[in-house]
C-alpha cells in the first residue's frame, strides 16, 4: 500500500485542489483584476478610446477636485450611504426578530419579506415611481387623507428624491439582510435568553445584554456588505431618476458611467472609479479596525 505521506502523494493532492480553484482564479484574473489594473494605469493618462492614450499624471486628479458634478455625486453618494445603511439595518432587524417567532404562516410572510430582493430592480424602479406619483400616487393620496395639504413631490423634488430612492432601496433590501440576522438570532444558545430570565431581566435587557452580543458577527457582515452596496448603487437611481431633478440624486457610479461610456473620457472615468475604490476601501478597513477593538 502506498505511501499517503510520501511527496509525490502531497503534489498528487495539491494539483488536485489547485484544478478546483484554477477556472474560478483564472476567472477573477480576467475579468476583475486586470480592469482594475487597467482601470489605475488609465486615472494617469488622457484617453478616449480611438487615439493612443496620453500621460498627464495628475491632472485627472486636479480636474476631478475642481469638477462640481463629481463633488455633487460624491455629496450624494454618501447622502445615499448614511440614509440607507441604518435605515436598512434597523429594518432588517426588526423584520428578524418579528419573524424569529414560532408563528402560524411564518415561513410564508419570511418568503414575503425576502421577494423583494429577487424581483427585477427595474420592476420594483417603476412600481415605486407610480407609488410616489406626486398627483395620484397612493403614498400623496394617503398624506392628503391625514390632512397633509402640500405633501412631497418625491421624485421630482430636488429635495425629495434621493429620499424616495433610499426608501426604496431599504424596502427591497431588507428581506435579504433579514435572512442573514434570522440565522444569527437561531445561532444564539437559549441557555442564555433562560439564564437572563431567571436573573429577572427585562425583555428590553435581554435584547441589550443576550441578543446584540450574539449579533455581532453578523452586524458587522451586514454593515460590510451595505457599505460597499451603497457607495456603489447605481442602476437603482438611473431606473427611478437618472440622477435627477438637476443633479439632486447623481451618484458618483453614473458619474463614472457618464464620463466613461456617454463622454468618452475613460482616463477621467478611471480616476474617479480610483477614487471611489479607495473611499470604500478606507471605510471598509475602518470598520474592521472599529471591530477588532471592540472585540478586545
Amino acid at each position: 500500500m502506498a505511501d499517503l505521506s510520501t511527496p509525490a502523494r502531497r503534489w498528487r493532492k495539491s494539483l488536485i485542489g489547485w484544478s478546483f480553484i484554477l477556472p474560478n482564479f483564472l476567472g477573477f484574473v480576467v475579468i476583475t483584476l486586470l480592469p482594475v489594473i487597467a482601470a489605475f494605469g488609465l486615472s494617469f493618462m488622457d484617453w478616449d478610446s480611438y487615439n493612443p492614450p496620453k500621460w498627464i499624471g495628475l491632472k485627472n486628479f486636479e480636474r476631478l477636485l475642481n469638477d462640481e458634478s463629481t463633488m455633487v455625486a460624491l455629496r450624494n453618494t454618501a447622502y445615499y450611504a448614511l440614509g440607507h445603511v441604518p435605515l436598512t439595518v434597523l429594518a432588517s432587524l426588526g423584520l428578524a426578530l418579528l419573524l424569529n417567532r414560532k408563528l402560524a404562516g411564518v415561513g410564508f410572510f419570511r418568503v414575503a419579506a425576502f421577494f423583494p430582493y429577487v424581483t427585477s430592480l427595474v420592476a420594483v424602479a417603476v412600481v415605486w415611481n407610480m407609488l410616489f406619483n406626486p398627483e395620484f400616487g397612493p403614498i400623496n393620496q394617503f398624506l392628503s387623507f391625514l390632512g397633509m395639504d402640500v405633501p412631497p413631490r418625491w421624485t421630482t423634488s430636488t429635495t425629495w428624491a434621493m429620499p424616495a430612492v433610499i426608501i426604496t432601496s431599504v424596502w427591497r433590501d431588507m428581506g435579504y439582510y433579514m435572512i442573514l440576522f434570522l440565522a444569527g438570532l437561531q445561532a444564539i444558545p437559549q441557555e442564555h435568553y433562560e439564564a437572563a430570565k431567571v436573573d429577572g431581566a427585562t425583555a428590553w435587557q435581554r435584547f441589550r445584554a443576550v441578543t446584540l452580543p450574539g449579533l455581532r458577527p453578523v452586524t458587522f457582515l451586514v454593515l460590510i456588505l451595505l457599505t460597499v452596496q451603497s457607495f456603489k448603487v447605481f442602476d437603482l437611481i438611473v431606473v427611478m431618476t437618472d440622477g435627477g431633478p438637476g443633479r439632486a440624486t447623481l451618484v458618483l457610479s453614473q458619474q463614472i458611467y457618464r464620463q466613461g461610456i456617454i463622454e468618452g473620457e475613460f482616463g477621467y472615468a478611471s480616476a474617479i472609479s480610483l477614487v471611489l475604490f479607495l473611499l470604500v476601501l478606507v471605510l471598509t478597513l475602518t470598520q474592521f479596525w472599529l471591530n477588532n477593538r471592540r472585540e478586545r
